[in-house]
Order: C-alpha cells, then structure tokens, then sequence
C-alpha cells in the first residue's frame, strides 16, 4: 500500500500503473496479481485505508458541544486531511479515476464517516434536511481551493471559521423560520 501511495503522489491517481508499484518493492509486475486482481482493487484498498484514516481522526475530535466552536474543529480537521495529501483526497472525495467505484465494504466505511457527521450536526441541533450535504459542499468546495489555487499556502484555509459562522447563522435562521 504504501508503494501505491507513493506512485499516485508523485505520477497522480491516474498515472497509477502495477508496474510501477512492483517495482518500488522489488517485484516483477506479474507477482502484484496476487495481492491485488487489478488495479482497481488496489484503488479500493487505497480508499478503505484512507476512509479508516479518517475515521480515526473523526474518533479522535474532541466535540465541547458548542455549536460553532465544534463546526470549526470538525471543518478544521476535515480541510486538514484533505490538504495533507492531495492525491488521498483526490481518491476519497472526487471521481478522478475513470471507471472506479469503491466496493460495498470500502464504501460502508465512508458512509460511517458521513452518519457520524450528521450525528454531530444533530447533537448541535442542526437537523435541518440539506444541512449535511450543504457542510459537505463547504468543507470540500474550501479543500479543493485550497488544494488547486494555493498548495502550501492558507489562502481557503484562513476562510474555514468565517464560513462556519455563515452556515451556523443559516441554519439558525431556517430553525426559527420553522418555530414560527
């Protein structure tokens, strides 16, 4: 796995080949066919590493129950992991890599991930339908600037608190909206 991950850092996801991945590990290409049955297996166990990476940040965030101070840190924690590593981003959270789907499992594990988000935005009083898929569009919408427009910079980053203000004050505002 790590030799896939090094060859899709520094060739992209696209430029993936089992070749290639042999041959950091010393290999003949024929030999990686026993681990993995294409290379579209070895995409999906990328994803399955990377989802379990995740959820082990996602386990690791220490919610106040504060609704704004917990958006930050979990918003914060989500750009952080996807600006870390581009190409793990690129795998997880885009459709880069024609004809790849994750399988069931591998996709179980995403899904985990985005329950226990919307669980948090519950515990927060967020319930309003929508508000998962519009922090989500934030969050990434924040990653991808910042991954595209400003690599090692903190152009989006620095936005990340201010858009989690406006979204608290969105969803507040269709809260009271419903009370009345």
């Amino acid at each position: 796995m790590d030799a896939a991950w090094e060859v899709a850092r520094a060739d992209g996801l696209a430029g993936l080949t089992l070749r290639d991945v042999a041959r950091k590990v010393g290999m003949r290409p024929p030999s990686v066919y026993s681990y993995f049955a294409s290379k579209h297996a070895v995409y999906d166990a990328m994803y399955a590493q990377g989802c379990r990476e995740f959820l082990g940040r996602v386990s690791r965030l220490d919610l106040t129950g504060d609704a704004l101070t917990d958006l930050r840190a979990g918003a914060r924690m989500f750009i952080d992991f996807c600006v870390e590593d581009p190409a793990r981003y690129q795998l997880m959270f885009q459709r880069t890599v024609p004809g790849f789907e994750p399988s069931a499992e591998s996709y179980a594990l995403a899904v985990e991930a985005l329950e226990s988000l919307r669980a948090a935005l519950v515990k927060i009083g967020i319930t309003a339908p929508g508000a998962l898929d519009m922090l989500t569009a934030l969050t990434t919408g924040l990653a991808d600037q910042q991954i595209s427009n400003d690599p090692g910079g903190d152009r989006w980053l620095k936005l990340v608190d201010e858009a989690m203000e406006m979204f608290l004050a969105h969803m507040n505002t269709r809260t009271r909206r419903k009370v009345r």
